[in-house]
Parts: structure tokens; sequence; C-alpha cells
């Protein structure tokens, strides 16, 4: 059925219930679920602000080497990154808040039950498989759900915005983390991390909903003349997830950006975000000091992040992608000369630099799986993802290996570097969909 709108041009009928909310006053509820994304997103980064600021109190308290806690935090970073298309296919089949709030409940096991290890196989059960498991059960995909369900127009900025939540989560737990470390001791680090998780989710639990029609309202810049709404998933979810990688894997552009993916998780989270603040030390550094350092770099990538999403709307995700890369790498072959025991202002710029480029990668990478693989965009996304904290795995145990051998980080850096030049040319190289490039990429404003 049909209806005459003011204009004289017919337009679907539709209930009251879904008018599109800019008819509405007040803020979309978009918005609002966009909002508690980002809290629950923050909540679940203090655990990812943890590890390096612990790693030298552990060390010192249990005598654990290097490349014992690395292992431990490796694993973390792979089941964080293997769960993710798993989580994707859960949140279609259950419910995003119901896999949300089990996910911050397991961050709170794991860091609150880490108070009682006494073995360094402890620390694998508690920092790698409960925590890895819970916040690989949110991750970026978790971001890409809310952005592609509950928006159509501003997508690229809301997934800067949530991706951001985890950088904010850096910069607010990591210098109280390392601080609470030093005075109180690191348990009590521990536990504030597990009582955050666990705020959030009753915030979680009363706000979020899968789908704006639950709420009864369209995505936030929908019309309401063309857009229905979405088919809900239904059978097995591990299913679902393993048919998403059987569809993408059959297409060059997913390996180019699963390999790029994974050299920018190699460079982010297995790199700078763990072995930063121990390198920082062996140059004569307070940890406190390292620890202030790397939650500027959340600071700023807080602002690249958004201004990535935002550039993502309105240019070729695959040039931004190799602009990112390149000055990653370029700050890389630096940083074993900006490193000693006081702040320089070249390590101020460094780390101002690095942090802009932190995760930009994440909405323009986003962006092309949307692009390329429609409605299981979200899905093979968390594919992508995996295989950027399977990056983060090897490159956290491998650089505490490296370290252990030759009694320095230099090496792990120049090598960071290298696949940094690697990952810039495979970008580059991605198809995009064909109707997109025919068509020009549509701004979202």
């Amino acid at each position: 059925m049909t209806r005459q709108t003011d204009d004289g041009v017919p337009r679907p009928d539709r209930s009251p219930a879904f008018e599109p909310a800019a008819s509405r006053r007040g803020i979309h509820p978009a918005w609002w679920v966009a909002a508690v994304a980002f809290l629950a997103l923050l909540a679940a980064a203090g655990f990812r602000a943890a590890p390096g600021a612990l790693m030298v109190p552990l060390n010192e308290e249990f005598g654990w080497s290097t490349t014992e806690m690395s292992l431990a935090v490796s694993i973390n970073l792979l089941l964080y990154g293997l769960t993710a298309p798993f989580a994707a296919a859960l949140m279609d089949r259950f419910g995003v808040r119901q896999v949300v709030a089990a996910a911050l409940t397991l961050v709170a096991l794991g860091a609150g039950g880490s108070i009682l290890m006494t073995a360094s196989w402890q620390l694998i059960v508690f920092w790698g498989v409960l925590i890895g498991l819970g916040t690989g059960s949110m991750a970026l995909v978790f971001a890409a759900t809310i952005a592609n369900r509950w928006f159509v127009r501003r997508r690229g900025l809301v997934m800067g915005i949530l991706t951001a939540g985890s950088a904010t989560g850096q910069l607010i737990f990591l210098p109280i983390v390392a601080d609470l470390a030093e005075s109180a001791g690191w348990r009590t680090a521990s536990l504030l991390v597990a009582a955050v998780a666990l705020a959030a989710v009753p915030v979680v639990w009363l706000v979020l909903r899968d789908y704006p029609e639950d709420r009864g309202v369209l995505p936030f810049g929908a019309d309401p003349a063309t857009h229905s709404a979405p088919s809900r998933p239904q059978g097995n979810a591990a299913r679902r997830a393993l048919d998403g990688l059987a569809f993408a894997s059959k297409r060059p552009s997913f390996w180019a950006l699963v390999v790029a993916f994974a050299i920018c998780g190699a460079t982010t989270n297995g790199l700078i975000g763990i072995h930063f603040i121990p390198s920082a030390h062996d140059h004569g550094m307070a940890t406190t000091t390292a620890a202030t350092l790397l939650a500027v770099v959340g600071l700023f990538d807080i602002a690249g992040t958004i201004a990535s999403g935002w550039l993502t709307d309105k240019f070729d995700p695959r040039i931004l992608l190799v602009a990112y890369y390149a000055f990653r790498g370029v700050g890389l072959v630096l940083l074993p000369w900006l490193l000693s025991d006081v702040v320089h202002p070249s390590m101020v710029l460094f780390v101002v630099i690095y942090g802009l480029d932190w995760v930009a990668t994440v909405p323009p990478t986003s962006a092309l799986c949307r692009e390329i693989f429609g409605e299981r965009g979200t899905i093979v996304f968390g594919w992508v993802f995996a295989a950027h904290q399977i990056g983060a795995a090897v490159a956290a145990l491998g650089a505490g290996i490296i370290r252990d051998t030759f009694g320095t980080y230099t090496y792990a850096w120049w090598g960071g570097a290298a696949l940094c030049a690697i990952a810039a040319v495979l970008s580059i190289t991605v198809s995009r969909a064909p109707h997109l490039v025919a068509a020009g990429r549509p701004a979202d404003d």
C-alpha cells in the first residue's frame, strides 16, 4: 500500500512505530546504542592496558621470564582474534547484549582470578584463555555490527569512534594500572580491571538492542521510502562463520586484507602495546613514565581513528591504508634511536605520530570488507580481524624471544618496519566492489 505525502510523491505505507527518527524529537536511539557500545569497549580495554604495565612487577615477584609472560599474552591475542568471527555469528544468532554481557563477565573473571596466581601456567589460564575469549567476543566485530546495523549515514565516523573506545580505555587505565602496580601492587590493579568490566554489564543489558526495529525506528540516515528491515540470521552460528570464511577465501582481495591486517596487529598490539614499556625500561626509563607515553599514544589514537573514519567516508580506503602503514614503518625504523632514560622531544613526536596511526587502519579495512562482501561483510571482517590478532600474537612472542636472545628489542622494531612496507603494497592491490568503482563511492553526508 502507498500513501500520498505533502510533496505529492507516493510513499510506501508504514506503521507509525517505524517512522524515521528524524520526524521525532530528541537524539536518534542509534547514538545512544553507539554510546553504550563505546562504554563497553572502553571497559573491556582495561585489560588491554594491563600486560605491558604488569610484566615488570610479575617478573620481580615470581621471576617469570619475558618469554613466559609473552606466551600468555600471545595466547590472549590469538584467542582474541580467533573468537571474533564466531562472536559476530553469535551476535546474529543470540543477540548483541547477551554476547557482550557474557564477554565482559569473562574479562572480569580473568582479571579478578589472576590475583590467585602462583605459577606461570595460571597466567595462561587467566590472561590467555579467559580474558582472550572475553575480549574476543567483543573486539572490533562488535563495533562493526553496531555501525552496520544502526547507521546508514556516518558509518565510517561511527566505526572510528567505536574503535577509539579501546584507545580511550588504554588512555584511562594504563597510567592508573602502572601506578597501582608500583604503589599498591599488581593484584590491586587487576581487581580494578575486573570491577570496571563488571560495572559495564548492567548498562549494556539495559540499553543495547540488536536492530533499530527493536526500538521502533529506522537506522540513522535511512530513507523511509526505500529501506527494508534486514533479514534476521538463523541457524548454527559456527557454520555461518565458517561459511563466511569459505565465501571470502575465494577472492584474492580477502587474502591481501588478511596479511595486511595481520601486520597491523603485529606492529601495534604485538610490538608497541606489549613491549614498549619493557623496552623503555631497558633504556633506564621509569615504568610509570613509559606507561604515560603509551597512554598518550592512546590519546592521539582517539583523534586519529575518528579522523580516519571521517576520511573513509570521503576517500578511497586503499590510499588511506598505504599512507598509514608507510608512516608506521618509518616510526619503527627510528624507534631504537629515540628510546632513552628520559623523554626527549623526538620521543614525544614519535608518540604523537604513532598514536594518530595506531588503529586508523580499522575504518578503511572494515569499509572494504563491507563493500566487497556485502551482507557477509561483518563476519568477513571478523576473520580479517582474527588475522590482526594472529599477527599480534606472533609478534608479542617473537619480540620476547628476540629480547631474551639478543638482549635488545632493536631487531624486533626493524622487523616490524619491514612488514609495514609489505602491508602498504598489499593494501593498494585490493580490488573494490565493481559496482562501487563504476559508480564512485557514495558520500555518507
